[in-house]
């Protein structure tokens, strides 16, 4: 098995190759919003199962500090978002947001860099907790991993629609999710050599990560998980978080 910051690079390449594929699956099959929506909130189940259980288990709250961690994790997520959505990016998950931008080319541009930079802010710390992860614990986190991976498609998704109806060619979005797939591999080497040059203080990376995922959830996942995907999104979070803490039982 891949260990080192070259596994931990390969894992999260392999985790944030869903982005890849959701932009495809966006460009030849058009998926139904109510479709996206329920993946969504089935993504969204997963993550927060492993924020439970891989991310801040029982054992780290016996540690002096990981609350804060958690806080400044949770703080850091809001403020980089609020400087996204100033941007424009306040719908870098919407798929109407690149058509209403669609009317000027200025519009459409600047709807594109939102969602990019939307989807980076949310990619990003996934791939450096999958590091952390195999520093801390010795392994990849299967359910961690599979959580990643199925939250990528839907956002992958939305973001592919809002950039087609903007004006971008299907090859320049193609071409985007890989290079934001690489730089996802990139962060979990980085989370592999910083947990493992800080040894046992790699509870409070995972805590300080968690606190970003979690909010990333409540401010995105789960408000765009109910939009589109109506009532039944409660249902497919609640599978998500039952398979990913299986995966973890199993483990």
């Amino acid at each position: 098995m891949l260990t080192g910051p070259l596994g931990a690079a390969v894992f999260a390449g392999l985790a944030a190759l869903s982005l890849v594929i959701g932009g495809a699956i966006a460009i030849r099959f058009k998926p139904a919003r109510r479709l996206v929506g329920l993946v969504l909130g089935f993504g969204a189940g997963t993550l927060i199962s492993s924020v439970a259980y891989e991310l801040v288990p029982k054992e780290s709250l016996e540690v002096l500090g990981v609350g804060i961690a958690l806080g400044l994790g949770a703080l850091v997520y809001f403020l980089g978002d609020r400087l996204v959505s100033g941007s424009g990016g306040e719908h870098h998950t919407d798929p109407d947001a690149g058509a209403e931008a669609s009317s000027t080319s200025e519009g459409s541009s600047g709807a594109g860099k939102a969602i990019v930079l939307g989807t980076i802010l949310d990619g990003v710390p996934e791939s450096l907790v999958l590091g952390i992860g195999m520093a801390v614990g010795g392994a990849v986190s299967v359910a961690f991993l599979a959580a990643v991976f199925l939250s990528n498609l839907p956002e992958a998704i939305f973001a592919t629609v809002s950039l087609k109806a903007a004006g971008r060619s299907s090859s320049s979005i193609i071409g985007m999710w890989f290079g934001i797939a690489a730089l996802s591999a990139a962060a979990g080497a980085i989370g592999f050599a910083v947990a493992s040059a800080i040894g046992a203080s790699g509870v409070y990376i995972q805590a300080f990560a968690a606190g970003a995922l979690l909010t990333m959830i409540v401010s995105t996942m789960a408000p765009e998980s109910v939009e589109t995907g109506g009532k039944a999104a409660g249902l497919a979070t609640i599978l998500g978080f039952a398979v990913a803490a299986t995966l973890t039982a199993l483990e």
